[in-house]
């Protein structure tokens, strides 16, 4: 792959793009041949629970060496032990199908709040034997959701509670050795929220875009700066299409190229960025892709130009692949939104240090978060620790660099969306800096 730059008063000069070894690893969450057959969705439950509690009870004997380790119905009176179970969050806000009926029925439809937690809301503590209230002071519920499996230390009370004196969660999981520090930069692409074909689509703002990574765009530095893009990330909301078109009817002929026209627009855009280098496309809530959690990659039928490319590659959401031995581990944004909806942090980058805390990448699910019946695994275990976790489609470019108890290191990254914001973001891969790229058509009269 070649990228043009021309130098003053020479002969155009043609500058090699950097290469990264890439593998994608997202064979745990496509769906091969499996088939609804009304299987529950309390298999990801018993799967997810044998799972974290067998990682739970190996961490137990330096956490508190000297307790005994019961089940929900043998616990005693008074007795301090430890319990392992998944909590249920009982929330006195939660959306219910009987409200959404009513607000059917209702004249004034009822008012719907961003973020659905309530201070009289409380934790359940539940395994194959029972469930029992979590009491105390010490866990604040509107830090956890349903979901989450975690180890509690405490006693019942009289009142057939158990009141909590310590937790344990699972923490980071270990990570693979980051590969030794390269001397060359290498850069990886991020963008999210392209949302062509909404009102907010710029379509001037991402062809900058497109033409400064690929070279098009500006002097000797800049040009020699974009040699060094090895790979680009699109996560998720790549096109809007009008609702009133995805009803179930059929479409007239003069809707039919307002349908597919945002498709067609971004396959030229694809196309050009595949003919430049690697391009990942994640599907999104708002995508022509299945709805519930993992969603399968988008149809290459969908792209007749980029799919013409090898360096053209439609992946799952979540997505998860490596560059020159770099773990990435990434969505699309629906994991952090529903945590958002139904728990408390100080900012989006907390939500994502604890679904790596509690090993899980979307606790949520199938509570309150769509997702396949699984009936023999749970994709969204996190087994290994990434050295990049990025999500798309939220407010505002943040990122930090979180540092595990084990010497984990990860990047996380909460990349915004392109057409509110203008802003892609950037990482190196020799050292998991990034920064964020800010386009603007706007003119300053």
């Amino acid at each position: 792959m070649k990228v043009d730059v021309e130098m003053g008063g020479g002969s155009p000069k043609l500058l090699e793009r950097k290469q990264a070894v890439y593998r994608n690893l997202d064979e745990r969450y496509e769906i091969h041949g499996e088939t609804y057959k009304g299987q529950q969705y309390s298999h990801i439950y018993f799967t997810r629970l044998h799972y974290m509690r067998n990682l739970l009870y190996s961490l137990v004997p330096k956490w508190k060496p000297n307790l005994p380790v019961n089940t929900v119905l043998g616990l005693e009176e008074e007795k301090e032990c430890i319990i392992v179970g998944t909590i249920y969050k009982h929330m006195k806000l939660k959306p219910s199908i009987l409200d959404e009926y009513s607000k059917e029925r209702s004249k004034v439809p009822l008012a719907k709040p961003h973020n659905f937690v309530h201070p009289d809301d409380h934790l359940i503590l539940e395994d194959e034997s029972g469930r029992v209230k979590l009491a105390g002071s010490l866990l604040d519920p509107s830090a956890f959701v349903t979901g989450i499996v975690v180890a509690v230390h405490g006693k019942e009370t009289s009142e057939g509670k158990f009141f909590v004196l310590d937790m344990l969660e699972a923490g980071l999981p270990p990570q693979i050795d980051q590969p030794p520090s390269s001397t060359e930069d290498k850069y990886v692409v991020f963008v999210s929220g392209l949302s062509i074909g909404s009102s907010t689509f710029n379509p001037l703002q991402f062809q900058l875009l497109v033409d400064h990574i690929t070279g098009h765009l500006g002097d000797e530095n800049e040009q020699t700066f974009a040699s060094q893009i090895v790979h680009f990330i699109i996560a998720g909301n790549s096109v809007q299409i009008l609702q009133g078109l995805l009803n179930g009817q059929t479409i007239a002929p003069r809707d039919q190229s307002t349908l597919t026209e945002p498709i067609k627009e971004l396959d030229i855009l694809l196309n050009q960025l595949a003919a430049a280098m690697p391009v990942d496309i994640m599907p999104g809530p708002s995508d022509p892709a299945n709805f519930s959690l993992p969603q399968q990659p988008l149809n290459r039928c969908l792209f007749p130009g980029a799919s013409a490319y090898n360096t053209f590659i439609s992946c799952t959401n979540p997505h998860q692949f490596e560059l020159d031995d770099i773990q990435f581990l990434g969505t699309s944004g629906q994991n952090i939104d529903d945590l958002f909806k139904y728990s408390e942090a100080k900012n989006k980058l907390e939500f994502m240090e604890r679904t790596l805390r509690w090993r899980h990448l979307v606790p949520t699910a199938p509570n309150t978060l769509g997702c396949y019946p699984f009936t023999d695994k749970d994709p969204f275990l996190v087994e290994s620790c990434p050295h990049v976790y990025f999500v798309g489609n939220q407010d505002k470019y943040e990122t930090t660099l979180l540092q595990g108890s084990d010497n984990q290191s990860v990047r996380l990254i909460c990349i915004p969306k392109f057409c509110e914001t203008g802003v892609a973001v950037m990482l190196n891969l020799r050292n998991l800096e990034c920064h964020s790229l800010s386009f603007s058509t706007g003119l300053n009269v």
